[in-house]
């Protein structure tokens, strides 16, 4: 395969108008590259990765004398206006590839023509699935990706890519890359045996997933850092607990209620930055509780449903403000269930997830999708769940948030709980159920099992 033909009909937007990038010209007319490119015909490539590609070609692995020095010297400044397109930043002055301000060689810059600024920036744009790739490449590349700067900077442009975490009652935690359809396995957590077997909760964090259960020791939480590709503990909180609600927004999470070693009901909370790895302890809620379930909205944090005692249901919600550093009581936030469904205590925390700071639930019961009203403290049905959520009293589904759509994934296949298969369906509540609007089918996962023991979603 000749690499010059894949390059035809990339197209570099450039302030809203569209033109072919002086990039691929030069390819097609001077560089013929026989590259062992993968056989998967589905491969996907975004723009902004072929002209990253491209630009990396031009000035460090193909013949510059057949190309020309005013080629390079345009693609540097057509690469500057395309990223002002992207993030509406003022273009960084570029004197000449191969040169910095001062006129001297720029061979130790990230890429070679840009200063580095630019550079981490052209970087930052790049699918994180990428990472592993770059710091392959060199010490300096290795040194970027390894540092979790990178990270740092695309939550400070906006650049947000949402991975589904995930254990199954028959798969070791996998990462699902949504947008290439990928599967990646994570490494072992390298814990005791009573970790492995007992009941776990989780939560992603800036660039961290947190597991949460026990081991012979007792209460422990397991870290997987995105920079390290590896598990390592974590510090524990300053009060350890289970059964708590818990949510994160970009580097910080809160953790509520829950359950301490002894099983009392906690009314404490905490707060853990992931930045420098630490847990805050916060004033309490009005009300002890566990069993329950937590979520930002609005930039404010939001605790709802579970008990206050082993027979107590409780129906109002509480919304912490991070600023005032205050608890708001919410009656009926949360109704409950009719008395005669099953015992509360056999069921699942709310299955809640925020879209475009708008919450919605999955009833256990009903097997519906509800939409909260923020104004009139009510929900309606909006649709039907793809799976049954009433059959395990809601364990065993996860429903989440994946950018700006809903994630409901549970067993799938024709024999439902028998077949071992996972399914991934999505929705987009923008959408609505105009033209019967259903729900898609995101990703398949056979010989997973058929019970979802922990899921999240991280988008960094």
């Amino acid at each position: 395969m000749v690499f010059r033909d894949s390059l035809k009909q990339p197209k570099m937007k450039v302030e809203g108008v569209e033109h072919e990038s002086p990039v691929m010209a030069g390819l097609q007319s001077h560089v013929s590259l026989q590259l062992p490119l993968p056989s998967n015909q589905n491969l996907r490539i975004s723009p902004d990765d072929w002209h990253l590609l491209a630009y990396l070609l031009l000035v460090h692995k193909t013949n510059t004398k057949g190309v020309g020095q005013d080629l390079l010297d345009k693609e540097v400044h057509a690469l500057t206006f395309g990223y002002m397109g992207l993030n509406g930043k003022k273009p960084i002055i570029v004197v000449r590839s191969g040169e910095n301000h001062g006129g001297q060689s720029s061979d130790n810059s990230l890429l070679p023509g840009l200063n580095d600024d630019m550079a981490l920036d052209i970087l930052a744009w790049s699918s994180r699935s990428n990472y592993p790739n770059l710091a392959c490449l060199n010490r300096k590349f290795r040194s970027l990706i390894g540092s979790g700067y990178l990270y740092k900077l695309r939550r400070q442009l906006g650049i947000i890519e949402h991975w589904v975490y995930l254990a199954c009652n028959m798969m070791p935690w996998e990462a699902f890359d949504p947008m290439r359809q990928k599967w990646i396995r994570l490494p072992r957590i390298p814990c005791d045996d009573c970790f492995t077997c007992a009941d776990k909760e989780s939560l992603a964090v800036g660039s961290e997933l947190l597991v949460f259960g026990r081991e012979l020791s007792g209460f422990a939480i397991w870290m997987y850092s995105l920079v390290t590709h590896n598990w390592s503990k974590c510090p524990l909180m300053n009060l350890a607990r289970c059964l708590f609600g818990s949510s994160s927004l970009g580097e910080i999470a809160i953790v509520a209620g829950g359950s301490d070693k002894n099983g009392n009901v906690l009314q404490s909370a905490e707060l853990y930055n992931s930045e420098v790895g630490t847990w805050q302890t916060l004033p309490n809620m009005n009300f002890p509780r566990k069993l329950c379930s937590g979520f930002f909205m609005d930039g404010k944090f939001y605790v709802i449903g579970g008990m206050s005692s082993h027979t107590a249901c409780l129906t109002c919600g509480e919304e912490y403000n991070i600023e005032t550093r205050s608890w708001r009581r919410i009656k009926n936030m949360y109704p409950g269930r009719d008395a005669g469904t099953f015992h509360p205590a056999m069921c699942s925390p709310p299955l809640v997830a925020v879209v475009n700071n708008q919450l919605y639930s999955a009833d256990q019961a009903t097997n519906e999708v509800k939409k909260y009203d923020k104004v009139n403290n009510s929900w309606s049905v909006v649709k039907r769940l793809p799976v049954r959520a009433d059959s395990s009293y809601g364990w065993g589904l996860a429903f989440k948030a994946c950018g700006n759509s809903l994630l409901v994934i549970g067993a799938g296949g024709h024999g439902g709980h028998d077949d071992g298969v996972i399914v991934l369906h999505s929705w987009d509540p923008e959408e609505g159920n105009r033209d019967g609007q259903e729900w898609n089918v995101l990703a398949v996962k056979a010989r997973a099992g058929a019970f979802v023991y922990n899921c999240a979603v991280m988008g960094c």
